[in-house]
């Protein structure tokens, strides 16, 4: 005899579980800005920071924008590593996320001071920057629409909605949402 619990647990479909794909953190600077920026980014993370060049066409003369111009720096982080920063930098805003953070299939907040973020102290050779935390969500399946050869199209039940983003916050992070 199975009860009405199990039945519910075997109905739940593994292909529509929600996982976190990757956490991106960026910081946008130029000059000897980038350096210290890319020296933050190593120290949060562990791993080697990426330079964000201009494109080869991209001219902005406001801004001072040059083709091939660096513009700032940014780590991917993918795994139980990228969870794991995710937990502590989310702690540096209080667990705290407005909705308009939230967008379909990610989320992104700023962290305005480093020294902020637990268990990192102030760096003299930093100096007081911020940096932009942005995570991605992913479901099984999107694979089809990634691949090279045989490519197909995903529907829109594919995609993560907000609301599922909130849920896997309260779950995982104890994220409160205004």
């Amino acid at each position: 005899m199975t009860t009405q619990t199990q039945i519910q647990e075997k109905k739940e479909n593994p292909m529509r579980e929600v996982k976190l794909e990757k956490v991106v953190l960026s910081c946008g600077a130029t000059g000897p800005n980038l350096e210290k920026s890319q020296k933050l980014l190593e120290m949060i993370s562990g791993k080697k920071a990426q330079i964000m060049k201009a494109g080869p066409k991209r001219r902005i003369p406001d801004f001072g924008v040059k083709p091939h111009l660096p513009l700032g720096t940014s780590v991917t982080l993918r795994g139980k590593h990228a969870f794991e920063i995710l937990k502590k930098l989310l702690g540096a805003v209080d667990n705290e996320l407005d909705e308009k953070q939230i967008a379909e299939n990610s989320f992104s907040f700023g962290i305005h001071e480093y020294i902020e973020i637990p268990g990192i102290e102030y760096q003299r050779e930093i100096g007081i920057r911020g940096l932009n935390v942005t995570a991605c969500f992913i479901r099984a399946g999107v694979r089809v629409k990634r691949r090279k050869i045989k490519r197909g199209k995903l529907p829109e039940k594919q995609k993560i909605s907000p609301e599922e983003i909130i849920k896997f916050l309260e779950e995982n992070f104890e994220t409160e949402v205004e």
